[in-house]
């Protein structure tokens, strides 16, 4: 009988050791928190500015420092890396209709009315690139309401028009020059270090 109380111990320890193991799995897993943890991986630091499409593991950052924009798809598994001078523009599209946008060289239009029901809320980022020229983020699509921690079409609109806004603040800066000298593939860097600024195809992808 002398042994029970030592089981017990032994099992109750187990358990909690399952608990911690499995929360701290779903922590690792998050989706926004893995996206985050691959957007500071290629953009060198820690993205400045992040955004994420909830529950299709699409997601965006940029960071000034480093002079980097990527985006992420499949949870952070599949990245393109383009310089910030690369963004060409931005739109918020709702059920098909361009709400907002931003283009490079040209006047901001902003969102001016509210969103209150759509099937379909997009921030289609846009690049200056013949490859990858453009990336979708559905921040919100008609069932969406049925998940957990939902927000509305409204509010997706809403932060779409922040990502314009960000956008535009890019799109103002000047382009500085850049280097004559062509892209080198990854793995023939200098220094492994040095943000990728000049990015052929095969960098472009990681």
């Amino acid at each position: 009988m002398s042994e029970w109380p030592q089981l017990i111990l032994l099992l109750v320890l187990a358990g909690l050791a399952v608990t911690v193991l499995g929360s701290a799995a779903i922590w690792l897993m998050d989706e926004e928190r893995r996206i985050r943890r691959e957007l500071k991986r290629v953009l060198k630091d820690a993205p400045e500015a992040m955004i994420v499409a909830p529950g299709r593991g699409r997601g965006a950052g940029f960071n000034f420092t480093t002079g980097l924009v990527a985006v992420a798809w499949d949870s952070g598994r599949w990245l393109l890396v383009y310089r910030l001078d690369e963004l060409a523009g931005a739109e918020l599209i709702v059920d098909g209709q361009v709400l907002a946008k931003a283009y490079r060289g040209e006047p901001r239009r902003g969102l001016d009315q509210p969103v209150e029901h759509a099937a379909r809320v997009t921030l289609r980022l846009i690049f200056d690139d013949p490859h990858y020229p453009d990336f979708d983020l559905d921040l919100w699509l008609a069932g969406d309401e049925a998940r957990r921690k939902a927000t509305t079409p409204g509010d997706a609109a809403q932060e779409a028009s922040q990502w314009i806004n960000r956008a535009e603040a890019v799109l103002r800066r000047p382009i500085a020059p850049r280097a004559s000298q062509q892209a080198r593939p990854a793995n023939d860097r200098d220094d492994e270090d040095e943000p990728p600024f000049h990015l052929g195809e095969d960098e472009r992808l990681i």
